[in-house]
């Protein structure tokens, strides 16, 4: 039995709470996707799957649902530590072809420059598969123009959340996440 999401959106969220544990769950409240069983899955962003809106996707899913995501989350318990999260994303052009999505979770890297990070890492795995040559030493904003001059990548994006370390060294952590809906 083949499962293929039909749907996608995108979210992220930050919490902190003395408790790792609790502070996952703030970010996953905060990111408004707590009341579901989050299974992660590696990143291939299926053929035809429609992206729509956060509150379009939340009103789909029913609490409790077995739901596939693609995560990436950070936390600290250091006071003022940069953390970020985030998930990248490279579709082609042609929609019945798959597309890829990255996780990223760095230290020290604040929102744009994790964000440019792991919307580069979907773009190189994308454009490796569709046969793209590019020079992987050039900047990511070189090699963006490059891969879409190339009709083959029609989009790429983030969905980034970063995070200070809680002054008072509570556990801070931030979450991005990629939700799929199987309908």
């Amino acid at each position: 039995m083949n499962f293929v999401p039909s749907k996608v959106f995108f979210t992220k969220g930050v919490g902190a709470h003395k408790e790792y544990l609790a502070s996952f769950e703030l970010a996953l409240r905060d990111a408004g996707i707590q009341a579901f069983n989050l299974v992660t899955v590696s990143s291939i962003f299926p053929p035809n799957c429609k992206k729509i809106s956060r509150e379009e996707g939340l009103q789909i899913l029913k609490p409790g649902a077995i739901v596939h995501c693609v995560m990436a989350r950070n936390a600290t318990n250091e006071a003022n530590r940069l953390i970020a999260a985030s998930v990248g994303t490279a579709l082609p052009q042609d929609s019945n072809q798959y597309g890829y999505l990255s996780e990223h979770h760095p230290f020290g890297e604040k929102a744009d420059k994790a964000g440019e990070y792991a919307e580069d890492l979907a773009a190189t795995m994308l454009a490796t598969t569709l046969g793209i040559e590019f020079d992987s030493n050039t900047a990511w904003d070189e090699r963006e123009q490059q891969y879409k001059a190339s009709g083959k990548i029609f989009k790429t994006f983030n969905t980034t959340q970063s995070a200070e370390g809680h002054k008072d060294g509570l556990w801070t952590s931030v979450v991005a996440v990629a939700v799929f809906i199987i309908e």
